[in-house]
């Protein structure tokens, strides 16, 4: 049983939900927040998604597969551990840009380590979602 008013809500919720999370993702670097915390809102957005429209049409919506998700985001959070290390720094030393990026703030190592956060958070979480509810 589909209920058209959650269906018809969350084709506006979801965009809405994504930018919240990404929010969420760049003000964490300084301010709580974070990869974490941003990854579990676009897992739930799409989660929201996946009960009004099906398993299926959520994972036509989610750009990339969860574990290419995972994987992605486990390659992003190493390698910004490792750019130290190739600069002659200790791994996991937070290396930024001199410069500013207007809203964002200055770009650095922790927001590139944030992002894969978010990206493993996403995928494991909808990879356990989407298991779940396919189980029938």
């Amino acid at each position: 049983m589909t209920s058209l008013i959650l269906s018809t809500a969350t084709r506006y919720l979801l965009p809405l939900l994504l930018l919240f999370s990404f929010f969420l993702l760049l003000r964490g670097h300084n301010d709580p927040g974070g990869g974490f915390a941003g990854g579990l809102v676009a897992a739930a957005a799409f989660a929201l998604y996946a009960i009004a429209h099906g398993v299926a049409a959520a994972r036509r919506v989610l750009p990339a597969t969860p574990q290419t998700l995972i994987g992605g985001g486990l390659l992003v959070a190493v390698s910004s551990g490792l750019l130290p290390v190739l600069l002659g720094q200790p791994f996991m030393t937070g290396l930024w840009d001199k410069r500013s990026v207007p809203v964002i703030g200055k770009l650095g190592t922790p927001l590139l380590f944030d992002l894969g956060v978010y990206l493993v958070v996403i995928g494991i979480t909808l990879l356990i979602i989407f298991s779940l509810a396919e189980e029938e």
